[in-house]
């Protein structure tokens, strides 16, 4: 059935002028900037591509965008699935495999995310090292995985070691700050109590989300490397905690994404 469905997705694409995309892109909520820079870009929304879901959440597009950056053919999701969105994880991660069969390489994954580390600031970046999975399940637990990859993948590293070392690099070259660290993928839309955040830091989360860890199990899973980074757009300190406003941490982001599209635009052009 999978893929059957992915035949027909990708022969959509295909038909749209999707042609041979090197790179794949998820972008997170407030980033979307990144999909302005592409030169002569072929748009397909989610709601007519075969078997894709539908982007419910109100600051995501809902559209794969194909074009040429820095040079090379690139495919763009404009927004982003999510487990809280009601969908399951093989679908909330189903994107990735159609990118995958339309034949990239390498894949750049974005988010916004709540710093569990103090030592982390709002509106810096952070280079996503390692990951803790709190969303109750895997993209992979469905029959006949197997037929896409092993069933039992290894995640040892999950983040590409060479990819994430340049990224130090030009971080370096470019003077953006880049905090490194393990992110925690919870399952959300909720936001997290003050317990949790204590709890969360006793188990080695830095930063917080609901996305990202699916999309990078199954990146793992088709052997696809993959890089991501946090936008980090709020501190979660317990002990100072105060209600989040859903509009200040889309502007953070806003206002943050040029240092990591810096960062993505630079490795891009040197892969």
């Amino acid at each position: 059935m999978l893929e059957k469905q992915l035949k027909e997705s990708k022969e959509y694409l295909i038909g749209k002028g999707f042609d041979a995309p090197e790179i794949g892109v998820v972008l997170g909520t407030g980033l979307g900037k990144l999909a302005d820079e592409i030169e002569n870009p072929i748009e397909a929304h989610y709601n007519h591509i075969p078997f894709f879901p539908l982007a419910t959440v109100e600051f995501h597009s809902g559209k794969l965008i194909y074009g040429t950056y820095e040079g090379k053919k690139i495919v763009v999701m404009h927004g982003r699935f999510h487990f809280y969105e009601g969908y399951d994880l093989q679908d909330v991660t189903y994107p990735i495999r159609v990118m995958h069969q339309l034949g990239i390489k390498k894949l750049f994954i974005s988010n916004a995310s709540g710093a569990i580390n103090l030592n982390f600031k709002k509106g810096e970046l952070m280079l996503i090292e390692d990951h803790i999975n709190l969303q109750g399940g895997s993209p992979l637990a469905f029959k006949n995985v197997a037929k896409h990859g092993s069933r039992f993948t290894d995640m040892c590293d999950p983040y590409d070691v060479s990819m994430r070392k340049r990224l130090i690099e030009i971080a370096e070259k470019e003077n953006i700050t880049l905090q490194k660290g393990v992110y925690v993928s919870v399952v959300g839309p909720q936001l997290e109590t003050k317990a949790e955040y204590r709890m969360l830091k006793i188990i080695g989360a830095d930063a917080v989300g609901m996305s990202t860890v699916p999309e990078v199990i199954v990146a793992n899973h088709l052997q696809l490397p993959v890089v991501a980074i946090s936008v980090l757009t709020d501190e979660c300190d317990p002990d100072n905690l105060k209600p989040v406003n859903i509009s200040e941490i889309i502007q953070i982001a806003e206002s943050t994404e040029p240092k990591m599209i810096t960062l993505f635009r630079e490795l891009i052009r040197t892969l």
